[in-house]
């Protein structure tokens, strides 16, 4: 079993932005971080995912992921993602991340990875690590560019 404690963050709407993960599983422990220089944070709680799916090596082992966005995990537990698949993605926002999130999401065997929501702020320690981990990106120096983000705007 592996576990994912996900977060982004943004300094503004848009603005600076960062996401922050924390990978868990027996022993081991990853953490991921990146900053954007104008992004939202919408897009850096998606980005969040899918960076720490892409980061895992095995496909077949059960994955936790927790999110204390409710747009990233309403989306897919409530399969609202299925509604704008079917749509094409037509007046959705974020198609290029909800795609890419796909790509890797459908690399894992069906009921494999498992979404839940859990709240914000709310004293979580991995989720307040997540937190820290996105906010020091989103204030970083070497802020990249959120190409996705930039083209639509």
């Amino acid at each position: 079993m592996i576990t994912i404690y996900t977060d982004g963050a943004s300094r503004g709407n848009p603005g600076p932005g960062g996401y922050g993960v924390v990978l868990l599983s027996g022993k081991h422990r990853k953490e991921l971080s990146e900053g954007f220089r104008k992004t939202t944070n919408n897009r850096m709680e998606l980005l969040a995912v899918i960076k720490a799916l892409e980061a895992l090596k095995k496909r077949d082992m059960k994955v936790l992921v927790y999110s204390d966005s409710k747009y990233v995990v309403d989306a897919i537990n409530q399969r609202w993602l299925d509604g704008w698949i079917k749509k094409g993605f037509k007046k959705v926002k974020n198609p290029d991340l909800w795609q890419r999130f796909l790509n890797i999401y459908r690399k894992f065997p069906p009921q494999q990875v498992t979404f839940k929501w859990v709240k914000g702020h709310a004293g979580n320690t991995e989720n307040e690590r997540c937190d820290q981990l996105a906010v020091q990106s989103a204030e970083g120096d070497n802020l990249i560019v959120d190409v996705g983000y930039e083209q639509q705007a």
